[in-house]
């Protein structure tokens, strides 16, 4: 048996290996989105349904992703108020524009998730808001490495009150989410138990029922709801270059 596979499956048990395929993972995802803006793929009058399918082509086009672990979602203007799980009405974007993407290609059997916003026109509180992004992302992202034993829900407490010092709602229901080998390696986990979120009472940094260790998406969704807008990144939390 390959030294790097279960029995049951072909799971990467290597953790080494595990970390290094989804940091690749996440490389991959990073230079698509970079395609996506050097192609202007993303451009006013183009429709978010429009966008997203040529985003799966052009995913396939340079990495062969056939599969995506979830929903690709393109949101522009009033939807970007939305989270994961709606379904607001095809729009298209304009010129003074806030967009973002929220991407999970399959790249090589590992989960990439990887979320930007961008932003057409010169409103200052839009760029304002892309700005803050970052700036809340890096900072929940530090609680984290300085808080070893941080559960889930603590960590989205944090993240949410980061949003308000920032100036901002955050809009998510949750901050995150258990990422690894497609997909999700979730054995012996309950729903909420693989997500940054009230009710997520364990410890981030731990192993699930095979001993596999947990590697964590770290999301961030911010909202302007009086000017009906809002913005969202996430990438890896506990690995990657900002780790």
């Amino acid at each position: 048996m390959d030294p790097d596979t279960s029995a049951d499956g072909g799971l990467v048990v290597d953790e080494a290996e595990r970390a290094r395929q989804l940091v690749v993972a996440q490389e991959m995802a990073e230079h698509l989105f970079t395609e996506v803006m050097q192609r202007q793929i993303i451009r006013p009058g183009r429709g978010e349904r429009e966008t997203s399918d040529a985003i799966r082509d052009l995913a396939a086009d340079e990495f062969g992703t056939q599969r995506w672990w979830h929903k690709r979602i393109v949101r522009a203007g009033p939807n970007t108020l939305t989270i994961y799980k709606e379904n607001p009405p095809d729009r298209l974007i304009t010129d003074d524009d806030i967009v973002f993407l929220d991407f999970g290609p399959v790249l090589e059997e590992w989960e990439a998730d990887y979320g930007r916003t961008f932003v057409f026109g010169d409103d200052p509180v839009k760029h304002a808001l892309c700005g803050a992004l970052d700036e809340v992302w890096v900072a929940a992202q530090r609680h984290f490495a300085e808080t070893p034993d941080i559960t889930g829900a603590q960590l989205y407490d944090h993240t949410c009150a980061l949003a308000r010092e920032a100036g901002w709602e955050f809009g998510g229901i949750i901050a995150g989410h258990l990422v690894g080998q497609f997909r999700h390696e979730r054995a012996g986990l309950d729903e909420v138990e693989t997500r940054i979120a009230p009710g997520c009472d364990l410890p981030l940094r731990r192993t699930d029922a095979r001993g596999v260790y947990c590697h964590w998406i770290l999301e961030v969704h911010l909202i302007d709801r009086a000017r009906g807008f809002g913005g969202f990144v996430e990438e890896l939390l506990d690995l990657g270059p900002r780790a």
